[in-house]
């Protein structure tokens, strides 16, 4: 046995090697990298006395760990990419906060425009985190070029804002602009036949429309006065601004010179950034010999132990943390996607390990298929029968979202996330026109009435439709009815604030939607909590990633597998429709992670964004 186990990882490591190399890396860089993993876990970064964290606005920053088929991919293509969850950005802020050696924070926002893909949710989060480190007695530092409000908001809490002379200021409010495809669906002869519950159900307008509905226009405006709302009574109240003052800015001026922006009480100085690596020098007590301040950055100061001041924990106990973040699609579903099936059996196992205490299943998703919430719903309701299943909500947890939420024992939201839209819809697409016009024609032969109803060849009859109806509409009623029980609220409450429509976390705590203000670190602590842990318990994150060696040994055919089999999903087109429509890939990357069985989404339009 022990020889077979050799044999195979001595094949094993030849095939990897020789893949390596056909790719250009060769076996140095192979062993490099090696030495360099195993060292970056044993070394601990130093950190100075009277050190700045340096903290990067240009970072990504996602809820979840980048999967093993993503590090594979990444280290085959040799891409850099600076990224940390928001968990370890909030937990390395925290102990910076407590950690006597640290004196600041520097927030660089010297790449412009960087932070435009974190939706506010998070950003409040960060915030947050931020305003306690100042309130603590330390300072902080903010430097940028061009200022977008996503940098400003964070931004806006420091001690000093400085924006260099030649950048500029964006304060020119939020704005949604939704994408139509029904123009070019007509020009290629697709046809399009939908079915929904909800009149604010606006997941189907980008086939159907050339413009939004008057009750998605409505709800969007909403949407967007709350969480603009949101932004200007935080960044008044730490710039001593009101937010009538911030509303007539963005009216008025919009986009604002350095000294426009410092007449305004929007920075502080306007400065180059050798000035500001003066003043952080004086801060830091360095001397005039240092080329630079003291400082480590936040990646690196994430990996300085924490234990002695209580930030690290070590315990039997777990809180479990499960990310659902992506697409909800039926089956296990990909990287970046919350697959069903795959979310129900994490939950499953967490529901049998006495070990763990409780769950927070933390949601960061625009919804998708229905059949997929359902399964996740049940899972969720079995496990908060055991034990507390606490929801913390982050950008935007809306439809298949929130119905995976609806029976856990508390949600968390923050006043900006993006959430409701309770309402499902079907889209029925088909390609007779755009077949016709290229001489291609079908003909039927079946032993029944609706044998051939799922064909794309043709539009859906009447009957067909009203099928597809009532399929929906019994979804939708069950979806009400999991809101009622899991909310406690009557049916009639429910059916008014549903119909689709999509509320902000502020609206939703009105409503009896969601039950607490706060975000992920006010669900964990409320888990402790609710199962009388105190400060005896350990934080264990789900879905797992494997450390480096795993994913590079252990996993690593399967992800050679998963490298080129992603390939042939890319190139394979699975009907006339989507070979199509992959001319537009944003739009279509979601039409094909469509695969309910049963044609049913509760989901949020398909391009819903704010900017």
């Amino acid at each position: 046995m022990r020889n077979f186990v050799k044999q195979t990882f001595a094949s094993l490591l030849g095939t990897i090697l020789g893949l390596f190399i056909f790719f250009g890396i060769g076996t140095t860089g192979i062993f490099l990298l090696l030495i360099a993993a195993t060292s970056t876990r044993e070394s601990s970064p130093q950190v100075k006395d009277k050190s700045v964290v340096v903290f990067d606005l240009s970072m990504n920053i996602t809820d979840r760990e980048p999967g093993s088929g993503e590090l594979f991919q990444r280290a085959l293509s040799g891409a850099e990419v600076e990224r940390m969850t928001l968990r370890r950005v909030l937990e390395t802020i925290e102990k910076a906060r407590l950690d006597p050696r640290i004196v600041g924070i520097y927030l660089d926002a010297s790449r412009t425009r960087t932070v435009g893909n974190m939706g506010f949710a998070s950003l409040t989060e960060i915030r947050q985190a931020l305003a306690e480190f100042r309130a603590s007695g330390k300072k902080i530092v903010a430097y940028g070029v061009g200022l977008g409000q996503r940098e400003y908001y964070l931004s806006s809490v420091a001690d000093t804002i400085v924006i260099n002379p030649l950048g500029l200021m964006e304060i020119q409010g939020l704005s949604s602009q939704p994408l139509f495809l029904t123009g070019a669906l007509d020009k290629f002869g697709i046809g399009v036949q939908v079915v929904r519950v909800g009149k604010f159900k606006g997941g189907v307008e980008p086939f159907t429309l050339t413009q939004l509905s008057p009750e998605n226009r409505e709800q969007t405006q909403t949407l967007l006065n709350d969480v603009w709302g949101n932004w200007r009574t935080t960044v008044g109240s730490s710039r001593k601004l009101t937010p009538q003052q911030l509303q007539a800015i963005a009216d008025t001026q919009a986009i604002l010179a350095p000294e426009e922006a410092k007449a305004s009480g929007l920075v502080d100085q306007v400065g180059y950034i050798d000035q500001v690596v003066t003043d952080l020098k004086k801060l830091t007590a360095s001397s005039d010999s240092e080329r630079t301040f003291r400082q480590i950055n936040l990646i690196n100061y994430a990996q300085v132990s924490g234990k002695n001041l209580g930030v690290e924990r070590n315990s039997k106990n777990r809180i479990a943390v499960v990310y659902a973040e992506g697409e909800i699609v039926d089956g296990r579903g990909e990287e970046g996607q919350v697959g069903g099936d795959r979310f129900a059996r994490i939950f499953n196992q967490l529901r049998q390990d006495d070990d763990v205490k409780a769950v927070v299943l933390r949601i960061n998703t625009p919804g998708g298929s229905a059949t997929a919430s359902e399964i996740m719903q049940r899972e969720v309701q079995l496990t908060r029968e055991v034990k507390p299943v606490v929801v913390s909500m982050g950008d935007v947890a809306a439809s298949g979202g929130y119905w995976i939420a609806s029976d856990s024992s508390r949600i968390f939201a923050e006043p900006n996330t993006i959430t409701g839209s309770i309402g499902v819809f079907g889209v029925l697409f088909n390609g007779q026109e755009l077949a016709n016009d290229n001489g291609i024609t079908w003909d039927s032969v079946k032993t029944a009435q609706f044998a051939d109803t799922q064909t794309v060849t043709r539009p859906k009859t009447a009957q067909e439709i009203a099928i597809y109806q009532r399929s929906v509409d019994r979804i939708y009623n069950l979806f009400l009815d999991k809101v009622v029980q899991g909310r406690n609220l009557s049916q009639q409450k429910v059916s008014e604030i549903a119909e689709g429509r999509v509320w902000s976390g502020s609206a939703a705590k009105e409503l009896g939607l969601v039950d607490e203000i706060g975000g992920l670190n006010a669900a964990i602590a409320y888990a402790a909590e609710q199962a009388q842990l105190g400060k005896d318990w350990q934080l264990q994150e789900y879905p797992q990633v494997s450390s480096f060696e795993e994913r590079f040994f252990g996993r690593a055919t399967e992800e050679i597998l998963t490298v080129f089999g992603n390939v042939g999903i890319q190139t394979q087109t699975s009907n006339l429709l989507t070979a199509e429509l992959q001319k537009i890939q944003q739009e279509m990357a979601i039409l094909q992670n469509m695969n309910d069985p049963l044609g049913v989404y509760a989901r949020l339009p398909f391009n819903f964004r704010i900017e």
